[in-house]
């Protein structure tokens, strides 16, 4: 065999189950995430859904795993890896370090035992494996007189602690030496909080993600006035705006944009006036004070300003918390925010629900009042989670919406709703129809992956460009519009490509 060489142990045929395994030379090599299959993914090939938790691969050669990020899909299996014997370390950057052992613990929770003691042993263990990076630090991996091998993480803008991997090996014998790089998940320019990924300078090898690889965003100013037109319709509906959001980046990118929709709002209603949106149907409530609504009423919804979001997910109220600890990590405008005073991740009008006994409480209290608001709650595909008793409560409801801004994989509960929520179609929760009387929209400029103009420039902006690249992490459509794309630029430029798309049964 030659060396190095790359083994795709996921993310092959769709946009979940990340897991790259780099052999550098026949006793050495590197996995590079561990993430659950989702969707209809989770039983691809097929395989059952416990299948694809198992550890099917040797870990004898594999010497340490890099985590790209902290989402699920990356570092989901982790727990099974350790299960299967895996004794190395786990490096990541110092921001997932902080967010990696929450991640795991839910994982833990959901897939092994809820028994305190066994998950405070497990989290001990992960917490010795840990090996915190800070970006743009090579860091040794491997120095033999047959292979010298070194890592260094660089930021890829995708959510707080993301990383895109860059790995230098040296074969002394030969002289040989490769730079390999693997995306991770890229995220999009001008995202909020973080700053955009830059391009390494050269790649030898590129193994780059394409869940958007087939489309472009809208740009960011679009997309949060799209977001100012839904929630304002809702409130003229007397409505709840139901947002299924993934715990960590895409809330908090939501919480701090919907922060400055608020702050300017504010800012206007000082110099003009309060708003008010009439109800279409002309019947309503009226609020007295913030809390008190009677449908008989003609209706007065609270402006911005008093409107209540409500953040229904303690682990993205966990999540949130450690955001607000790593402001160090954030990018220069939201910063310039806090300097101004502002609380970004921590308004007026955040409300958060803990207990189960609570979030039940708030899904009766917005399913039969006329009470305007916004709801985030998890998980991001409705697949599960406490979303789930608000969409069994409020699907049917014209009033209510419910607004995307992620990713949607094939076969979960949201791809559904995307797809027939136009045609007043249905959706199955936890094995039950509900019609779909909601408003359903997706805006797709607040997902945290690039669009394809981002993933081209990340190839085409290095000074070198790489001769092989490896396309992973997306729907055949994608993948292979973001190959066409990439062989048409290097033709034009007159450079040498090896496009390679895995899929199936062939993980090379």
């Amino acid at each position: 065999m030659d060396y190095p060489d790359i083994l795709h142990h996921g993310a092959k045929d769709g946009v979940t189950g990340s897991c790259h395994q780099l052999l550098m030379d026949a006793q050495h090599s590197l996995l590079i995430d561990c993430g659950l299959f989702q969707g209809a993914e989770t039983s691809a090939e097929g395989k059952s859904a416990a299948d694809r938790l198992a550890i099917e691969f040797p870990l004898a050669s594999i010497k340490a795993l890099v985590a790209t990020h902290v989402h699920i899909d990356h570092v989901g299996r982790i727990p099974y890896l350790l299960a299967a014997g895996f004794k190395g370390p786990i490096l990541c950057s110092e921001p997932s370090a902080k967010l990696l052992p929450i991640v795991l613990e839910d994982a833990f929770k959901l897939g092994f035992s809820r028994d305190q003691k066994q998950v405070e042993r497990y989290l001990k263990l992960i917490e010795q494996r840990l090996i915190a990076l800070p970006y743009k630090a090579w860091f040794s991996l491997i120095d033999t007189p047959q292979l010298t091998a070194k890592i260094r993480l660089q930021r890829a803008g995708h959510i707080l602690g993301s990383a895109y991997v860059e790995i230098d090996l040296h074969y002394p014998a030969s002289g040989e030496k490769k730079r390999i790089v693997f995306s991770g998940d890229l995220g999009a320019p001008h995202a909020p909080l973080l700053p955009a990924p830059k391009p390494p300078y050269r790649a030898d090898i590129l193994v780059i993600e394409s869940t958007y690889g087939d489309r472009l965003h809208e740009d960011r100013r679009t997309r949060r006035q799209r977001l100012e037109r839904v929630i304002e319709q809702a409130l003229a509906n007397n409505g709840t705006v139901l947002i299924p959001a993934f715990s960590i980046g895409r809330t908090q990118e939501l919480l701090y944009e919907l922060e400055d929709i608020i702050h300017r709002k504010k800012l206007n209603a000082d110099g003009e006036g309060r708003a008010c949106f009439p109800s279409p149907s002309g019947r309503g409530a009226r609020g007295e004070g913030q809390n008190v609504v009677r449908a008989q009423d003609s209706f007065v919804p609270p402006d911005w300003p008093t409107l209540p979001i409500i953040l229904d997910s303690p682990l993205a109220s966990r999540f949130t918390q450690v955001y607000r600890e790593l402001k160090p990590f954030w990018d220069n405008e939201a910063l310039q925010r806090v300097k101004q005073g502002r609380n970004p991740l921590g308004f007026e009008q955040l409300l958060t629900v803990d207990s189960h006994q609570a979030h039940l409480a708030m899904v009766r209290h917005l399913a039969s009042t006329v009470r305007p608001a916004i709801v985030i709650a998890g998980n991001g595909m409705c697949s599960s989670g406490r979303i789930v008793n608000y969409l069994k409560a409020m699907l049917h409801d014209p009033r209510h919406d419910v607004l995307f801004i992620g990713y949607q994989a094939q076969g979960t509960p949201g791809r559904a709703m995307q797809m027939y929520g136009e045609r007043g179609g249905y959706v199955d929760l936890d094995g039950e129809r509900y019609k779909i009387g909601a408003k359903v929209h997706t805006i797709g400029g607040y997902s945290a992956h690039a669009d394809q103009k981002g993933l081209v420039n990340f190839v085409t902006r290095m000074r070198e460009w790489p001769s092989e690249v490896r396309i992973v992490h997306g729907e055949p459509g994608a993948k292979h519009a973001f190959g066409e794309r990439l062989k048409a630029l290097y033709k034009k430029a007159q450079r040498n490509l090896q496009l390679l798309i895995p899929s199936g049964t062939n993980d090379a």
